[in-house]
């Protein structure tokens, strides 16, 4: 067994003994590799509410991967590319967040998510400054968008 198909049979296997019939797709990327589930079955019982079974599931395939090779690379799993959706689906509603605050010039919150998508949306541009990080394991907090008319200032 090469060194690449070690993750996707490790998680082939994970989803055997879970009891899903699902195939795995193994996609390199350059940090890691992406393992997309296709899975016949409802694919919201390995997404999770939030994503949270997703993310456990991911959690638990780079563990096995680690305890096999503790050099290999990070991998993301998805199923039926729900983390890819949900990546753009968070862009856009950021996007919209700031040109409600550039055109009003009041502050917007968002709905809270997860760490993983929050990072998105609360990465400082030259025109949105955001509040810090949470430390929260599973939730961040609203993020508020500003906007500074420098225009305008003294």
């Amino acid at each position: 067994m090469t060194m690449s198909t070690i993750p996707k049979s490790i998680l082939e296997n994970l989803l055997n003994r879970l009891g899903f019939d699902a195939t795995v797709e193994e996609t390199p990327m350059d940090d890691g590799s992406l393992l997309n589930v296709n899975t016949e079955d409802d694919p919201g019982r390995l997404i999770g509410r939030q994503g949270r079974t997703l993310s456990d599931l991911q959690y638990l395939t780079n563990r096995l991967l680690i305890v096999q090779d503790k050099e290999a690379p990070k991998v993301t799993v998805d199923v039926g590319n729900y983390r890819t959706e949900n990546r753009e689906s968070v862009i856009k509603k950021a996007n919209e967040a700031a040109d409600k605050a550039r055109r009003w010039g009041e502050v917007v919150e968002m709905e809270p998510m997860p760490p993983s998508t929050g990072a998105l949306s609360t990465k400082p541009s030259p025109r949105r400054r955001t509040s810090p990080p949470s430390p929260s394991k599973w939730m961040a907090p609203p993020t508020k968008l500003f906007w500074c008319d420098r225009r305008n200032s003294v």
